[in-house]
């Protein structure tokens, strides 16, 4: 009876080895860099063996026990009690669930770990900043309060996994060459800047706030850098351009402002040619009027002496003309 209860015992043995778990580790990388999961251990298991798996860990084929395995590389530190796991060329299909493992009689000790995989750019909002022949330019970088104390640095690109190792100044060391980083915590943003410009230092850069846990945070801005002598060359070329179509316009109006007045004299003398001939023909119609006047008004004795009645009665009566002027009346000639 004995040997059949230890029997099972140690059959059940195997059956629990996930079951226990000291608290979960997340773990950030970057695609195609590398991530470190670091692991924890008491000092009594210095010499138990350690191994990371991931996902089940019940076949013994799964778990990676060598220094160097494919992609995979483990570090024991037994001074630190601590044995990290390197994971090369990341991609997403690496991310998920992993477990670091001891073994030891009984049940292995066991510390779940979560590895996110995110791209190695950064970022969807970059701030643009310009500079037209100055000596020199500043940007600021906003960060939260609680990084108030955290290391801050700027590099050059787009890439954050290698930002801090190829930073251009750090908080740490406030000036370097050109460049000048001063972190203002009542506010909470740092300032950077770089004396001394040329068109080289024109690109992108990337303000980074180192974080222990996690990924660092970044953000990003753009700097566009323009020569002194390039705004010179612009300002030469626009100002004769400038002063040439003002010219032209300045021609044009006098130009369109001399036809006008042209027109408008011209406009003016024949309305005077169409009045004064007016005026004329109404005179001659006047002098018409007139000579018909005179010629009905003939000496009634006269007038008399050429009346013709047709009847006894004198009813009916017409002009006897007596001589031919009589008839082209207006040629009659008064005396």
């Amino acid at each position: 009876m004995w040997r059949v209860h230890n029997l099972l015992f140690f059959l059940c043995i195997p059956l629990s080895r996930v079951t226990s778990a000291a608290g979960v580790l997340r773990v950030f990388g970057y695609e195609g860099r590398e991530a470190n999961v670091s692991c924890h251990y008491r000092r009594t298991h210095q010499s138990n063996k350690k191994y990371f798996c991931k996902n089940d860990c019940s076949r013994e084929r799964d778990k990676i026990t060598q220094t160097k395995e494919d992609k995979y590389s483990i570090y024991d530190d037994k001074d630190k009690q601590l044995f990290t796991v390197t994971i090369s060329e990341l991609t997403y299909m690496d991310a998920g669930k992993y477990w670091c493992g001891v073994s030891r009689f009984g049940r292995d000790i066991y510390t779940e770990v979560r590895l996110d995989v995110v791209p190695d750019s950064c970022c969807d909002n970059v701030t643009k900043i310009q500079s037209d022949g100055e000596d020199s330019v500043s940007f600021s970088c906003t960060y939260d309060s609680e990084h108030e104390t955290n290391l801050k640095y700027v590099c050059r690109g787009k890439q954050p996994s290698t930002c801090l190792q190829q930073a251009l100044i750090t908080s740490d060391h406030q000036q370097s060459g050109r460049f000048v980083l001063t972190d203002d915590k009542e506010s909470r943003k740092f300032t950077v800047t770089i004396s001394s410009l040329t068109q080289k230092d024109s690109g992108l850069y990337l303000c980074g706030v180192h974080r222990n846990t996690g990924l660092d945070v970044f953000s990003a801005v753009e700097l566009e850098i323009k020569d002194a002598a390039t705004i010179l060359h612009i300002v030469a070329y626009v100002l004769p351009t400038s002063l040439a179509v003002l010219l032209i316009l300045t021609v044009t109006l006098v130009t369109v402002y001399k036809c006008k007045c042209y027109k408008g004299s011209d406009v003016s003398m024949k309305a005077k040619n169409i009045t004064e001939a007016g005026e004329a023909k109404f005179l001659d119609h006047i002098y018409e009027n007139q000579g018909s006047e005179v010629c009905a008004m003939w000496d009634s004795s006269e007038q008399h002496n050429s009346h013709v009645y047709d009847n006894e009665d004198g009813s009916d009566m017409y002009y006897k003309f007596t001589a031919p002027e009589h008839i082209y009346c207006n040629h009659y000639e008064i005396k």
